[in-house]
Formats: structure tokens, sequence, C-alpha cells
């Protein structure tokens, strides 16, 4: 299977990248190809760097003004026109979406999914790795919105939301 991770390119504290480390080694450990916006740095080198280390498969969807942050030895690397075509390629690829912790550029990219799940667009699976709380307010607020009537069916008919890498592959298809 092809899981889409979004998540930050900048570097972030270790215990960030520990569990994306870990995710990664799983990732690998079960098969799954990893799907990823291709740059190699920060969040994003940590999860490929252990699906790659593990054996797994490493697919990248770089953009043309962003090209020369890009990994060099995925195993293919999708250069982009923009960001609207590099999300469509990197949704086109995947069989699962996960969100490890990251900022606007992924809070954008999950919520979209969300959205085109909402209008049956596609029924792939969603998880939030809620690494040290990290999400926590994105999760009040979808509880909050479909406790007020703002999402029409229950909120883990679209997202569930895991506490530990291992509890996300466990959430993921086989």
């Amino acid at each position: 299977m092809n899981v889409c991770v979004f998540c930050s390119m900048y570097d972030v504290a270790t215990k960030y990248t520990e569990p994306a480390a870990e995710f990664g080694r799983g990732l690998a450990k079960e098969g799954h190809a990893l799907v990823w916006g291709g740059t190699n740095s920060g969040l994003m080198k940590v999860v490929s760097d252990a699906v790659k280390n593990g054996g797994g498969k490493i697919f990248g969807v770089t953009m043309e003004d962003i090209r020369a942050t890009a990994r060099s030895d995925a195993d293919d690397m999708v250069v982009a026109k923009n960001l609207s075509e590099r999300k469509f390629m990197m949704r086109e690829r995947a069989d699962a979406f996960v969100l490890l912790p990251g900022g606007i550029g992924s809070f954008d990219e999950i919520t979209e999914i969300l959205e085109q799940k909402k209008h049956g667009l596609h029924h792939k699976p969603i998880v939030i790795l809620n690494t040290d709380d990290f999400y926590d307010g994105f999760r009040s607020q979808l509880l909050r919105m479909e406790r007020e009537g703002f999402i029409a069916r229950a909120l883990e008919e679209y997202i569930s939301f895991a506490g530990t890498p291992a509890d996300v592959l466990r959430l993921l298809p086989r």
C-alpha cells in the first residue's frame, strides 16, 4: 500500500523526530511504500530515511520551485508545476493518508483531503499521529463541528487520531 505522509520540512525537536522515525520504520516493516513531498529536510527527511533504511520504497512529489531541496535517492521523484498539481499527484498515488506534526502546508493538505472525503471523492483512510498532543486543538475543533451540526456524519467516519506510531499502523488497512 502507498501511504501518503504530510509533515514538516523543518528541523524540529526530538520529541517529534523520534515518533516520525518509528513510524517510517513501521511502514517499511509492514511493506508499505511512502508517498511524501520529496523534501530532504526536517520530518520529511526523518520519515523518508527511516522507510528507505528499512528497505521500503519512497515516492516523492516535489515542485519546480523547490526542486533543489528534493531527495536525490528516491525510488521515484515527480516534479509538479505548482502546489495544486503536487497535492493532486500525491492524492492520486496514495491508498491512505497520515498526518505527522507539521505547519501550515501540512494543515492545508490534510484539510483538503478531509473535504474531498466528505464529498465522496475518495474513501481512503486518514490518520493523524497526535505526537505530544500536537493536534489536540484541531481534534477539539472537529468534535465541536460534529457536535454543533457542521459535519454531516460522525467524525470517525472521516478521520482517526492515534497516539503512537504503532497505533497509526494498526489503523491502516493491511
